[in-house]
């Protein structure tokens, strides 16, 4: 499929083959202005050389259908559960896909273990924070064995923080000021000696050595542990990302422009 929208405005090969995907699992045509929206987010996340450490990747948001949004942005596409693919209660094009808190997950069929040892990141977009029981997680795979080794824990409530790849058990001495705001939240491991968060616009660091990661599938809205769907979320999610060590900063940026502009792109 070819792209135009004005004169002097080009489409990126990898934008059009994931629009193009997108529209076909709708069975219609995107507007001008979120195929724009998302030319954009893969054309800025090249310029800022963080697009080939996206190894997993949906933009759960902008698509018409719910199956639209699970049309993988990069890598292989996620297994819902329990989500509604027929009627879309579950999906709202401006702001994304919202759990249960009970029974709905995705399997991002990305395991921990993919990527290289201390190069890991995990970043999802909440626009509308967890709202029911405190403890549940938004992406996470966590192995009891030995206890609690959290490589990968996200969560947005009182009741959890954040752990990286390749971590021990123990969690983020410092911890985000507001954990009910809405906006990214991610973690990235480039070293075995600590590792980064990001949330509410603020990039904080967490001294800890890395231990092997499990292989397990990251689980999104709940966290995966030891293959069993675990304290599952009803955040409403429009983004989420898996893959090696970024800038935080910057796809946080490029993350939170896109969701913006498709929002104004849906009437």
């Amino acid at each position: 499929m070819t792209l135009v929208w004005k004169p002097g405005y080009s489409f990126d090969s990898d934008a059009s083959t994931y629009i193009d995907a997108v529209e076909t699992a709708d069975g219609l045509a995107l507007e001008t202005g979120v195929r724009v929206a998302i030319n954009d987010f893969v054309l800025g996340c090249k310029q800022d050389e963080i697009w080939d450490a996206i190894k997993a990747s949906c933009i759960l948001a902008g698509a018409r259908t719910t199956n639209g949004a699970l049309v993988p942005l990069v890598g292989t596409a996620p297994t819902p559960n329990n989500f509604d693919l027929v009627g879309d209660t579950d999906y709202n094009r401006k702001t994304g896909l919202v759990g249960d808190g009970s029974t709905k997950y995705l399997d991002s069929n990305r395991p921990v273990d993919e990527d290289p040892p201390d190069s890991f990141h995990a970043s999802v977009y909440t626009s509308s924070p967890q709202i029911g029981t405190v403890g549940r997680a938004v992406m996470g795979a966590l192995s009891t064995t030995p206890s609690l080794n959290r490589s990968l824990q996200l969560a947005i409530d009182n009741g959890q923080d954040i752990a990286a790849n390749r971590s021990s058990g123990t969690l983020p001495s410092t911890r985000p000021i507001n954990s009910f705001a809405t906006g990214f939240l991610g973690t990235n491991r480039d070293s075995s000696t600590g590792y980064d968060f990001r949330f509410t616009g603020t990039t904080l660091q967490k001294v800890e050595a890395s231990l092997a990661p499990v292989s397990l599938n990251i689980y999104v809205f709940a966290q995966n542990v030891n293959n069993t769907m675990s304290a599952p979320s009803d955040a409403r999610l429009a983004f989420y990302s898996i893959g090696e060590s970024l800038d935080l900063a910057a796809l946080d940026t490029r993350v939170s422009n896109l969701i913006t502009a498709i929002g104004v792109a849906i009437l």
